[in-house]
């Protein structure tokens, strides 16, 4: 996994095994975006968390991965990651049916607002502890989403994403949600090392 330091954003990029040799293959792109107390200078600091630690780990992912970095005291902004996904797509092989979005805490609600504001571009988000607006259950009710949660966390309630998978569901939409029974803010960790979260989210393609 490599680190770009570019003037507009940081981050780390993994090329799945295999991407030199295939030059016709075109690949899934995962999107990840840390959480609050990851925001800094450093993207070095990722390779602690989320797919970028299994990475570092020697898992072999059949998908592009990309990490950016948020600065510190900031948010993420959506022009700023939908600029780089743009970015990463013009000079990688991306499969633009095939691009997924997920995330930890600030970073779940970072996944929600990318996808309610053009839910069309993505396959599939996978938002942990995050918040999202109710507001954008119809405009998300089509895309496929699986949502994760620790039953006792007090940082983000566990609450605001109940709340927000019903509002999907009302709205006509399928939505997963797995809720940890005594798990507190880290529900990401059993999260990202679920191979099998990897496999559902790899099913999905964009349907527009």
């Amino acid at each position: 996994m490599r680190l770009v330091l570019q003037p507009a954003v940081k981050y780390l990029l993994a090329l799945p095994p295999g991407y030199a040799a295939k030059r016709n293959k075109r690949w899934p792109l995962l999107v990840f975006l840390h959480g609050s107390g990851e925001r800094g200078e450093s993207p070095e600091i990722l390779r602690k968390f989320g797919p970028a630690a299994r990475v570092e780990q020697g898992k072999k992912f059949p998908f592009i991965l990309l990490t950016p970095l948020c600065p510190r005291y900031e948010w993420w902004s959506t022009d700023v990651i939908e600029g780089l996904i743009a970015d990463i797509s013009r000079r990688y092989r991306v499969d633009a049916d095939r691009i997924y979005l997920t995330g930890l805490s600030m970073g779940g609600f970072g996944v929600w607002a990318l996808a309610a504001k053009h839910p069309e571009r993505y396959a599939a988000i996978l938002p942990i502890c995050g918040e999202g607006e109710w507001s954008w259950a119809k405009r998300l009710a089509t895309l496929p989403v699986w949502a994760f949660h620790g039953e006792l966390d007090p940082v983000v309630p566990v609450a605001r994403t109940r709340e927000m998978i019903a509002a999907l569901r009302e709205a006509g939409g399928r939505p997963k949600l797995t809720i940890y029974k005594k798990l507190y803010h880290d529900s990401w960790t059993k999260t990202y090392a679920n191979d099998a979260v990897y496999a559902w989210m790899l099913k999905q393609r964009r349907s527009v």
